[in-house]
């Protein structure tokens, strides 16, 4: 089973709901990263999100389009990412990683050697924003074959096309709060709530939401009734603001320990 099947099954028996943090893989470093990956389990995160850095994103706004600028500064790309993953396993972490990804980073990999390189590196799940379901027979085939899940978007804006998404869904369905790009929003409108409920009468798999979460009010209402919170931007800005600290040896276990505090802090 995948590794995602099993967390989101033990989560729904112990009636809790997935905090899943999203970190730009990277940002500040390579190293840093794998401590923030750390950090994140060690506050209680149960899923993690990898973001590939891309320099032409489709989905993220200016606070995690900033964190990419300062990962591929250092040349970090799809594959250095996968890498990262690999060693954080190494290391001991425990949780399942998923990649969030555009597509040409993987067409410019080659199908077969990134699934294989991804599977290698126990990733369990791929997010890739700008593959549309009706591309992605041959992507998800070879994900399939690899038993790794991936996991599709679906926005409000989805409407007619919600159900044929989720007939080809894996792992989980990633339910974008709103429409734009990533960033931290005050508040959502009840259709986002509306529009979640539709989308878990439609799957028996897990319902997860992301996009704009950013405290821990806003968790604990999503957590109400879906399976899975996403915090990315939040995150990635307390990353951005740490960036002294981290960035010195002498001050970075107080970095990634205030990383680590806001993280817990979010834990419902």
């Amino acid at each position: 089973m995948n590794l995602l099947d099993q967390t989101f099954a033990r989560l729904h028996q112990e009636g809790r709901t997935a905090l899943m943090p999203f970190i730009t893989a990277g940002d500040p470093d390579m190293e840093t990263t794998l401590d923030i990956l750390r950090m994140a389990e060690q506050a209680g995160a149960d899923i993690v999100e990898l973001g590939v850095p891309y320099s032409d994103p489709l989905a993220d706004g200016p606070v995690i389009q900033r964190a990419s600028e300062r990962a591929l500064v250092h040349r970090v790309t799809i594959e250095t990412c996968i890498e990262t993953a690999r060693l954080a396993r190494e290391q001991g972490l425990q949780m399942p990683i998923v990649l969030f990804t555009y597509y040409n980073p993987v067409l410019q990999t080659g199908l077969e050697r990134f699934f294989r390189l991804v599977k290698e590196a126990g990733i369990s799940g791929l997010i890739i924003p700008d593959l549309p379901y009706e591309e992605s027979e041959e992507v998800l085939r070879q994900a399939d074959e690899a038993n790794i899940h991936l996991v599709p978007l679906v926005a409000p804006t989805s409407r007619e096309r919600i159900h044929q998404i989720l007939a080809r869904a894996r792992g989980f369905i990633y339910c974008v709060s709103s429409i734009g790009v990533t960033g931290e929003r005050a508040s959502f409108a009840q259709e986002v709530d509306d529009f979640i409920k539709t989308v878990k009468a439609g799957t028996s798999l897990p319902v997860a939401v992301g996009f704009g979460i950013c405290s821990r009010q806003q968790v604990e209402h999503f957590a109400g009734f879906c399976d899975g919170v996403v915090v990315g931007s939040a995150i990635v800005r307390k990353i951005e603001e740490s960036l002294s600290l981290l960035q010195n040896e002498a001050s970075k276990e107080q970095g990634l320990l205030q990383i680590r505090d806001f993280v817990a802090q979010l834990r419902v």
